[in-house]
């Protein structure tokens, strides 16, 4: 399979993201004026502010999956192939409606260069039929006959253009820079006051109309894949491209409303150019019109090349029907989408006004944006293998609430009309998957890792014996398989692993007959079938290699085995149902808590395998001398955990110490009765092992201090989870988290 190449350099890209964004200011400051009255600048600058997390979050999902096609893959991947057909559709509509308000823009601009002849036209009709609807009618005529234009040279493959872009977009910004220099010096202030005319609820309908302004930011995403170092170039042009583009926008929306009357710029669909006009000469004017109609076309264009992708996309994902796959014999290109687009675009333009379109437009966006942003917290939640973005957004998850937030509240104030809209695509996306999608065996993160209670109302999981029965490379049926598998002991490697080596000695210390089997778990997104991976990785090579090695150093019987899957949780939990099996053993970070919405894979594994299973959380130490068994209170298991720590600890040959951290209030009586009753408990390792009781008000200081002088501590699975673990699945177990030493931490799920 041919690969594209990597040749967009960061110029390159940075440019393409401009051009997504340029010709906005074109048109909508007339109409935003309406709104706001003079603070439109005000309005593009907190526009841009609201945008800034989808564009931190896209960079990262970007990075994460360079090869993959932009935003309808990110939502399928995160939300399953429901939400995948949604925001498929939404995308699509987005896109088409922008470039049909960038049409509607550029007709208007189009008649500047012909308005004499034009206005004989509307002067000898006017007895016949009213100026304003002949005007009307004839600027929605003109933008059609372009859309069928663009619908030709899309169908031909004249889309290579990316030359003329670049001359377009240098062009256009030195027209706008022209027209800065000209009109700071003289603005009116009488022109500015009143600032926000109609006051914050006008201020924030603003922000969400132009919000559409800058939705061509992203855009580059779409050709992650043909960028040379995605994981630098991709943020620094996105968080490049939206600064220059707020910097421009906001000056020239300033200078606009100091030069032109308010009560003339709100009625104005082409306000650059009665700029151009009031600041100086025909000549110049006309030139800025030139480039009006230049920076609209070509928004328009590449706007159909994009939208019209998407459902090309969804028609081969069996998303739509199967005419949307059809390609043109000679050009190779996607003719019925094309084909479809542009009609759509037809439509929108000849039944709806502009205002309507860039509502529509802006309100799809928006919610693609806070979809975007969710994407992030999912995939970063739930912690899948295969997410591993090179850049990942700061401030996290703070940036990605703010703009969910600020999104929802400029939604609202996009008014009833679009959210209907919005509704009706999703009933509409819905109906779709039911005649189409159903069938998918694809299944999104969420669906995989979310609650079942929490979710049923919006996902319907697949039935467990599907879940439990993924797929490896070599054809094996895992289910029969790990049944009748008779090691003791299995070890899943996943990839982070800070030693696979000392992972794996570990597990051979909690088995004791040495029966040990190491797999190591490659997930593939549901999306990419697990053919394309192969279990002969020169990586997994070498893994093998050194596992064997530590197998023969400790004369164990040793099998290592790769595996790749499409739900590592559910593949581990299969491992987990074999009837000889005593221990799972995996690393771990510190971080394994079910939340109520959403699981990481070890917090899943938490609830739902059927055997005891071993968290390891390596800080690099590679001889366990001293091991630390801290009692956490109220422990159910506790004579299970001795018995395990002191089997670790013979293996080892370390001595081992049973910890105790009581309450400062405690009495002396109570101290030795617990001393006592501790002692009874480890009598017999009482060779290797001894009591220790420290008296503290604040545990995790304790053992964080203590920690020091011991090389492992292990600890038993705590019984009590906080608000936020259980909303989200974010906590931390503290103990772990602040130990200086490596941890265990057992969770018992049987009696051995």
């Amino acid at each position: 399979m041919k690969k594209l190449k990597r040749k967009l350099g960061l110029s390159s890209v940075i440019a393409i993201s401009i051009a997504g964004m340029l010709g906005g200011i074109f048109v909508l400051p007339g109409i935003a004026a309406a709104k706001t009255g003079s603070s439109i600048w005000l309005a593009f600058l907190l526009a841009a502010i609201c945008i800034l997390p989808a564009v931190l979050s896209k960079s990262e999902l970007a990075t994460a999956m360079p090869k993959s096609g932009g935003t309808y893959v990110y939502i399928e991947r995160a939300f399953g192939p429901l939400f995948g057909t949604i925001s498929g559709l939404g995308l699509w509509l987005s896109l088409l409606l922008k470039s049909a308000f960038c049409l509607v823009g550029f007709g208007a601009y189009l008649l500047v260069l012909h308005e004499p002849p034009f206005q004989e036209i509307c002067v000898s009709l006017g007895p016949l039929i009213p100026i304003k609807a002949f005007c009307i009618s004839y600027l929605k005529l003109l933008s059609i006959t372009f859309v069928f234009l663009i619908m030709i040279l899309n169908i031909f493959g004249v889309k290579k253009v990316g030359k003329v872009q670049l001359f377009v977009v240098i062009v256009s910004l030195l027209g706008l820079i022209s027209l800065l220099f000209l009109g700071i010096p003289q603005v009116k202030k009488e022109y500015i006051n009143p600032f926000i005319k109609y006051g914050k609820e006008g201020l924030i309908a603003s922000i969400a109309f132009v919000y559409v302004a800058y939705a061509g930011v992203t855009k580059v995403a779409a050709i992650a894949g043909e960028v040379k170092n995605p994981s630098r170039n991709l943020p620094l042009a996105m968080i490049f491209s939206l600064f220059l583009i707020t910097i421009v926008y906001t000056t020239i929306s300033y200078v606009l409303v100091g030069n032109v009357e308010l009560n003339i710029l709100e009625k104005d669909l082409r306000p650059i150019y009665t700029l151009a006009k009031n600041l100086s000469g025909e000549w110049i004017s006309i030139s800025i019109a030139i480039i009006g109609v230049l920076t609209l076309i070509s928004m328009a264009n590449s706007g159909v090349l994009a939208s019209s992708r998407f459902p090309f996309a969804m028609a081969n994902d069996k998303l739509l029907p199967s005419i949307f796959t059809k390609v043109h014999n000679k050009y190779l290109t996607p003719i019925n989408t094309i084909f479809f687009t542009c009609i759509i675009m037809a439509l929108v333009i000849l039944f709806l006004d502009i205002e309507r379109i860039a509502k529509l437009a802006s309100a799809f966006k928006v919610a693609m944006f806070i979809t975007v942003n969710l994407c992030v917290i999912i995939l970063r939640e739930t912690s899948v293998q295969w997410y591993n973005p090179s850049y990942k957004s700061p401030l996290y998850p703070y940036i990605q609430l703010f703009g969910i937030i600020s999104g929802l509240i400029l939604l609202f104030y996009l008014g009833l009309m679009p959210i209907l809209v919005l509704f009706s695509i999703g009933i509409l996306g819905w109906f779709l998957f039911l005649l189409y999608g159903k069938k998918s065996s694809r299944s999104g993160v969420l669906v995989n890792y979310g609650h079942l209670p929490a979710l049923s109302l919006l996902f319907k999981k697949r039935s467990q014996t599907t879940e439990l029965k993924p797929i490896s490379t070599e054809a094996n049926d895992i289910d029969s398989e790990y049944h009748s598998d008779n090691s003791s002991v299995i070890v899943t490697l996943l990839g982070n692993e800070y030693s696979p080596e000392n992972l794996t000695e570990l597990g051979m210390s909690l088995s004791i007959d040495k029966k040990i089997k190491v797999v190591n778990i490659t997930e593939a997104p549901d999306q990419t079938a697990l053919d394309v991976f192969t279990t002969k990785t020169a990586k997994i090579k070498s893994i093998e290699r050194q596992i064997n090695n530590v197998g023969k150093l400790q004369n164990a019987n040793l099998k290592f085995e790769p595996l790749i899957t499409h739900n590592i949780s559910h593949s581990i939990q299969t491992m987990s149902t074999s009837k000889s099996l005593e221990w799972l053993v995996l690393e771990w970070n510190g971080r394994a808590y079910n939340g109520l919405l959403l699981n990481n894979p070890l917090g899943w594994i938490l609830s739902n395998v059927n055997s005891n299973f071993a968290l390891f959380k390596d800080n690099g130490i590679r001889y366990f001398s001293e091991i630390v068994l801290a009692i956490r209170p109220n422990s159910k298991d506790l004579k299970q955990l001795i018995k395990t720590t002191a089997q670790i600890a013979n293996f080892y040959k370390a001595r081992f110490t049973l910890l105790h951290i009581v309450s400062e209030n405690n009495t002396e009586s109570d101290l030795l009765k617990l001393k006592k009753s501790s002692e009874k408990h480890i009598s017999e390792y009482s060779n290797f092992a001894k009591v220790r009781i420290e008296c503290s008000n604040n545990p995790f200081e304790c053992v964080e201090e203590l920690s020091s002088e011991y090389d492992l501590l292990v600890l038993g699975t705590p019984r009590k989870d906080t608000w936020r673990s259980v909303l989200f699945g974010t906590g931390k177990d503290l103990f772990a988290t602040q130990a200086n030493c490596s941890v265990l931490r057992l969770t018992i799920k049987s009696t051995n």
